[in-house]
């Protein structure tokens, strides 16, 4: 008798379909599998053997061939063990092939037959959506996680002998369901706040300004200033996600098995720091099978780089391309793989190899030659992509014991709400905000008056400027605008556009 299931394999972070066809005949006892499968699934077979067995369920003693379509399509990881088992109950006989007809399955066998979770359930659930497959059975800790997808009818099950009860219809069950309402209320809390740090009130304003349009920020400052704290607070002013944007982060988690059993959607913004050790590989993902990297797990969220100068300096310029086009193609000699990579930068770093130029309370020790070698690990086209460069200075004794709590994040977000209105008047359904600004909205939204125009001459010939960073000063300028709910950008909005451009000037010089 021939079976024929629906499941998927999972490529990157999407989900495509796969058909599994089991075919039992007569001949010697022997199981082929074919249709490209990686060794994980190759080993499923004694996997699935050995779990039929301790249930109880009969082996068929002849041929059987089993067949992972389409067959050009490479299958790894462990889904394929549920679907196959129950392709070769229903090739032998002890299930009905109308009983899976509306059914996708996915689940890895133990030998005991209770089914372990997967990884991509989420992508697996939106692609039976695609398919018009109504109905989906997954292992029970991923079941909340693929319910998420309200146009499919999830049912989670332990083990194998569960799973067969449910199809055959012996064991009543119960689709599962996700309030998505609820999930939001309960987990879109941060447990940080910008009231927590004391003083730093113009990097508060430039964290408002980067929050508000998008833009990238750099942060130099002695060690102890608070950078850390100011990055790690930054999504707390940005917009609260909406389903789509928490879909499109959560498929990345539930692809690399990242998502916590109680947490079935991601409802507050990522914050991904990673050490400076790592490769470029982590950072922008990559491997022999693509996998998403650290700008992807930042994806509508923070990527925070502690002591840029001590990254790799390839990792640092493999971030090029994703800062400007908000997503990375990784190629392969057979395929190429695209994920999202829309986040917003942030970097910290001191401003010597000792961390203390220009503090008052300490003396720096480097020589010109160390500063010099120090800031020359960062390319000056990288620095062209991060719009605000800041100095994050010392917190004086008075501010930081005094009683009174400085800015909160519930008072800045206010701020970049109103901001985000603005342009989602000015750019209407695309939601492109002013750091994603295209060369022709450029010219259309960041007019400037004549005392504008002159104090960005004088800008670009006193500090040589590149023509990106005349761009990204006036993306700044537009932003700082719509902050001050202005239609025109003035010379006040120009000249603090600026100021958040001049530093990187004075410490490297070209």
């Amino acid at each position: 008798m021939l079976a024929k299931l629906n499941t998927f394999a999972l490529v990157g972070i999407e989900a495509v379909p796969v058909q599994v066809e089991v075919d039992a005949s007569a001949g010697l006892p022997k199981t082929i599998l074919v249709g490209l499968p990686e060794a994980s699934v190759r080993e499923s077979i004694h996997r699935i053997e050995r779990a039929l067995a301790n249930l109880g369920y009969d082996r068929h003693a002849g041929r059987t061939v089993i067949n992972l379509a389409p067959a050009d399509l490479r299958k790894d990881a462990g889904a394929f063990d549920l679907p196959i088992a129950l392709g070769l109950l229903v090739a032998t006989g002890q299930l009905l092939p109308e009983q899976l007809k509306d059914f996708a399955t996915a689940g890895e066998l133990a030998l005991d037959g209770s089914v372990r979770p997967i990884k991509g359930a989420l992508s697996s659930a939106m692609a039976a959506a695609q398919q018009k497959i109504p109905k989906l059975l997954v292992p029970l800790q991923n079941a909340r996680e693929a319910a998420v997808v309200e146009e499919v009818e999830v049912y989670g099950i332990g083990s194998l002998a569960q799973a067969v009860g449910v199809l055959s219809g012996q064991l009543p069950a119960e689709p599962v369901t996700t309030n998505l309402d609820e999930l939001f209320a309960t987990l879109s809390r941060y447990e940080v706040d910008f009231s927590d740090v004391r003083g730093q009130e113009f990097a508060k304003r430039a964290l408002v300004v980067s929050a508000a349009g998008a833009h990238n920020v750099l942060m130099i400052g002695s060690p102890g200033t608070g950078k850390t704290m100011l990055a790690q607070r930054l999504a707390t002013i940005l917009p609260s996600l909406t389903l789509a944007e928490s879909l499109e982060t959560t498929r990345i988690y539930s692809a690399l098995g990242r998502l916590a059993p109680d947490q079935p959607l991601l409802a507050t913004r990522p914050f991904r720091s990673p050490h400076h050790t790592i490769s470029d590989a982590g950072m922008v993902g990559g491997g022999s099978t693509p996998a998403p990297g650290e700008i992807s797990l930042a994806h509508h969220g923070v990527l925070f780089l502690d002591e840029l100068p001590e990254f790799n300096r390839r990792s640092l310029e493999v971030l090029r391309q994703p800062l400007e086009q908000g997503s990375v193609t990784i190629s392969r000699a057979l395929n190429s793989t695209t994920f999202p990579a829309s986040f917003m930068m942030v970097a910290a770093m001191n401003p010597c190899p000792c961390g203390y130029l220009g503090d008052a309370k300490h003396a720096c020790k480097c020589t010109p030659m160390q500063i010099e070698r120090y800031m020359g690990r960062i390319s000056g086209p990288l620095l062209d992509r991060i719009d605000l460069h800041i100095e994050v200075p010392a917190v004086p004794f008075q501010e930081l014991s005094a009683p009174k709590e400085g800015t909160t994040s519930a008072q800045m977000r206010e701020q970049v709400l109103k901001a985000r209105a603005i342009q989602r008047e000015r750019f209407g359904p695309s939601g492109r905000l002013n750091g994603r600004m295209n060369s022709k909205q450029l010219r259309k939204f960041c007019a400037l008056d004549q005392a504008g125009k002159q104090l960005l001459q004088n800008a670009m010939e006193s500090l040589g400027l590149s023509a990106r960073a005349h761009d990204r000063i006036l993306r700044m300028a537009r932003t700082s605008a719509d902050l001050d709910g202005s239609a025109d950008i003035e010379q006040g909005h120009v000249s603090e556009a600026i100021n958040y451009r001049s530093l990187d000037r004075k410490l490297w010089k070209r």
